[in-house]
């Protein structure tokens, strides 16, 4: 019968004799590993004991039985280590292992990235600024050009949009780093500082930073020729950030960086001539145009910058890359171009013709359509001379006019007010005056009834134009302002401080182009004056009275 093979121990260091009481208890510590234990073989071999290999086992293997010599030493015992708790070791390893991929890898693994989560939740949510330039409420449906992007985007992951306006900047900056917005769409900058901690999206559009002045103070030929001026920005915009880079070179530059307002906010304490400059990126300096009519640029403080989306800088980017595909879309297919006209293209268009062509327009344009505009102006109870001096002012009497917003037709009428007026085709003229007449004269019965004409009209007209619930803001400010909410002279000049947010952040429905409905009304009753002073001319004894003849000339 072969020998079992077993570990015989080198030349002895020392040699104990191990017996009685200890013998026992030392050899079964020494010689039990794991789930085997030993036994003494011939010549003081230590064996594997397979006859018993539960550990209870072992230690009862009476070893007083023996009287014999072990031979202990260091370099048996590591023998012991290598050879038998190798494999042990490389089991603890693996187990350890796969507690550390269950508890770590797998769950990353099983959890869904950002943009499956978008997708599952059914929403996005997205960090902007009420201002034209972003966000804000338009007459029918929110708009703004981060707005148009962020809803599109929204659409094609087919979920919901939610766009939420944070108090300040830092709010933006701080509430996108901890994840409270999938990204922001606020108009921002690309900086190197802000890239440190954030993720930009595709550039969409070019703006640079530009210093502003009161129109009757002395213009600034650089920043360091600013004298004893006060020169204010947001703090932590990327405006500070030129600043603070360019005082490497300017010394003396200094500035007030300030918490609680917004660009916006700073361009009305320079045309207030509260504070003497200000610094504004050159696309909201544009939309601005109409209503700092004592603003002025005096250079650019930077060169080009670029706008973009920030997302946070998070291991996950899947939200990012879909966005990054987005955009080359959008860019591919013109759809971006489309949205910046629509937010632009008005700024140098003051939509307001003069006396002569005017006249001509109408001479050729409106005999085609006039028995319509009679027809539905009496269906209506209006005068059709004023519904006639509104599609004038909507679409030039062009019966397939199509703005950048989308509106259509005769009447401009956008798909959700031709939808609430059951007009299916809003390219036919017919259908088109009809539903222009039918939705006017329900907007004019919105009007408070103590509201008496001609204000009446006038505020239905700003109403159809900048939405109703916009125009009753302006009418609370004009109150606040101790002037009389019920007249159109007061609230007119009250609808352009929907745009200065120092007004606007205070109102249920927010910013709004306040300027838009006071030039829109105005000239609505340019032309009905005129088209008013000429029916009558050309039909004198006319026996229909004109409730508008009691109007004075001006108001």
């Amino acid at each position: 019968m072969a020998e079992r093979e077993g570990f015989e121990p080198s030349e002895p260091a020392r040699v104990h004799l191990i017996s009685n009481q200890a013998h026992s208890a030392t050899l079964s510590s020494l010689l039990y590993s794991g789930s085997r234990c030993w036994e003494l073989g011939p010549r003081n071999k230590i064996l594997p004991n397979f006859r018993n290999p539960v550990p209870s086992a072992c230690e009862a293997i009476d070893y007083n039985l023996f009287d014999v010599q072990i031979i202990v030493e260091w370099d048996f015992t590591i023998q012991i280590k290598q050879t038998f708790c190798k494999p042990l070791f490389s089991s603890l390893v693996l187990v350890f292992g796969i507690i550390i991929f269950l508890f770590n890898g797998l769950p990353k693994l099983m959890t869904p990235s950002v943009l499956e989560r978008v997708k599952q939740d059914g929403e996005l949510v997205v960090f902007t600024r009420n201002s034209p330039a972003t966000y804000y409420e338009g007459p029918d449906a929110p708009a703004g050009l981060e707005y148009d992007m962020a809803k599109l985007f929204a659409d094609e992951l087919g979920v919901k949009l939610t766009m939420i306006i944070p108090e300040t900047l830092g709010d933006i900056l701080e509430g996108v780093k901890d994840g409270r917005a999938h990204f922001a769409a606020a108009g921002l900058t690309v900086t190197d500082e802000r890239k440190k901690h954030f993720r930009f999206g595709p550039a969409y559009q070019e703006i640079t930073e530009q210093l502003l002045y009161h129109a009757d103070s002395p213009k600034p030929k650089s920043l360091s020729n600013l004298g004893d001026g006060t020169l204010e920005v947001v703090a932590g915009s990327s405006h500070e950030e030129r600043l603070i880079y360019l005082k490497n070179v300017i010394t003396d530059l200094s500035w007030k960086p300030v918490t609680e307002l917004e660009t916006e906010d700073l361009m009305q304490l320079v045309a207030d001539e509260i504070i003497d400059y200000t610094i504004a990126d050159s696309n909201e300096v544009a939309l601005s145009k109409p209503f700092f009519l004592k603003l002025r640029v005096a250079f650019d403080v930077s060169e080009p910058q670029q706008l973009a989306w920030m997302f946070p800088k998070d291991e996950d980017d899947s939200l990012y890359q879909e966005a990054v595909k987005y955009f080359e879309k959008i860019n591919e297919n013109g759809e971006l171009t489309r949205m910046i006209e629509r937010a632009y293209g008005h700024v140098d268009n003051l939509n307001y013709v003069g006396t002569i062509v005017f006249r001509r327009h109408i001479a050729q344009r409106l005999p085609a359509f006039e028995s319509m505009f009679r027809k539905y102006a009496k269906q209506y109870d209006l005068d059709w001379r004023l519904l006639v001096a509104l599609g004038y002012q909507e679409s030039l009497l062009n019966p397939v006019a199509k703005s950048p917003t989308g509106v259509r037709g005769l009447m401009m009428l956008t798909q959700k007010t031709s939808k609430e007026m059951g007009i299916k085709n809003r390219l036919d003229p017919e259908s088109s005056i009809k539903g222009g007449a039918k939705y006017f004269a329900k907007t004019l019965k919105k009007i408070p009834s103590q509201i008496t004409e001609p204000d009446r009209t006038w505020l239905a007209l700003a109403a159809y134009n900048v939405g109703f619930y916009h125009v009753e803001d302006a009418r609370i400010i004009t109150e606040k302002r101790g002037l009389d909410p019920n007249k159109w002279i007061d609230v007119k000049t009250s609808l352009p401080l929907l745009a200065q947010r120092k007004w606007h952040k205070d109102t249920k429905y927010g910013y709004a182009r306040g300027w838009e409905p006071v030039r829109y009304v105005e000239n609505i009753r340019s032309y009905f004056d005129i088209l008013r002073r000429d029916d009558e001319a050309a039909d004198p004894e006319d026996p229909e009275p004109d409730v508008f003849d009691i109007l004075p000339s001006v108001l």
